[in-house]
């Protein structure tokens, strides 16, 4: 008994390993998790004599690890939401535009950047939330939406390339998105499309905002140069629903589908941690200190 046991515990450590090998490469939190979790059974299955102990162990970690992201997330949202409404003066309810999804079905049950929505709608200082589409998989209509109708969020669906006109309407007064992973020097990597967003917003003088935990942070990449970017299946943009429908582009067009791209520093205005706001020493600088803040913030050194 107690050999298969063995057995099926040296299998679940396999996987997290797998999991931290072969996690998507552009993402850094799932491989960080997976690692986390490998070491965790690796001690437990060192030290103790019943070999249930290991999964009570990976239980009580993955548990732990839920209730931590949920209190991260709160606590951006709390961030974000109180520094945007200083930013305005708190002088007008707020409309803000999301990419992408990055509520309680992207987390472990609040969200990021629909973290820091969630706390300006229970401020009462939300007046709209706009989310886009997000082709071609459409996370944001089919998830964002969801989550925003769940809450009863005051909230309008628009198609990815109505962004730029939107804000000519003067209906957006900040833009905040998730990330993937985000550089020592702020460069962000986010679901296709955020730079474009970065880059309306930039024209139309809107502030753009990155949420994310300070996980997301990869202390070891200089710039968004050296970040991975994945690129997915041909199907998503030649078939409908993302890939999993009929085909709708012309037999034998080639097809560059990258799943994420990088938004440079000089376009990101401050980036939400659970820790407060990053912002820039300087307005004229294009870089973030981000390796400064972590250390104050935390008390710990980063090298």
């Amino acid at each position: 008994m107690k050999s298969r046991v063995f057995s099926r515990l040296k299998s679940f450590a396999s996987c997290c390993n797998f999991m931290s090998i072969f996690s998507r490469p552009t993402a850094v939190n799932l491989s960080d998790a997976a690692i986390k979790l490998k070491e965790i059974i690796s001690k437990a299955a060192s030290t103790v004599t019943v070999p249930e102990s290991v999964f009570q162990a990976y239980i009580e970690a993955a548990e732990i690890m839920l209730d931590d992201d949920v209190a991260t997330n709160k606590a951006i949202g709390s961030h974000g939401a109180n520094f945007l409404q200083h930013q305005q003066n708190n002088s007008k309810r707020l409309s803000v535009l999301t990419h992408c999804n990055t509520g309680s079905l992207a987390t472990a049950g609040y969200g990021t950047a629909l973290g820091v929505i969630r706390a300006l709608h229970a401020q009462g200082v939300l007046e709209r939330a706009y989310c886009t589409e997000t082709r071609p998989f459409n996370q944001g209509s089919r998830l964002t939406a969801f989550e925003l109708v769940h809450e009863k969020i005051p909230a309008t669906l628009i198609a990815d390339s109505a962004a730029a006109a939107l804000m000519k309407e003067g209906r957006v007064d900040a833009v905040i998105v998730g990330a993937d992973r985000v550089t020592a020097n702020g460069d962000t990597a986010n679901k296709i499309g955020t730079y474009s967003l970065a880059l309306c917003a930039m024209h139309h003088h809107i502030p753009f905002y990155v949420a994310a935990p300070l996980t997301s942070v990869d202390l070891s990449l200089s710039s968004g140069q050296e970040i991975v970017i994945e690129e997915r299946s041909a199907k998503e943009l030649l078939h409908t629903r993302g890939g999993l429908g009929e085909q709708v582009a012309a037999s034998g067009i080639s097809v560059w589908n990258p799943a994420f791209d990088v938004t440079p520093a000089n376009l990101i205005a401050g980036i939400i941690t659970e820790k407060g706001v990053i912002t820039k020493n300087d307005m004229k600088d294009d870089a973030f200190d981000i390796k400064d803040f972590i250390e104050k913030a935390t008390g710990k050194s980063t090298v």
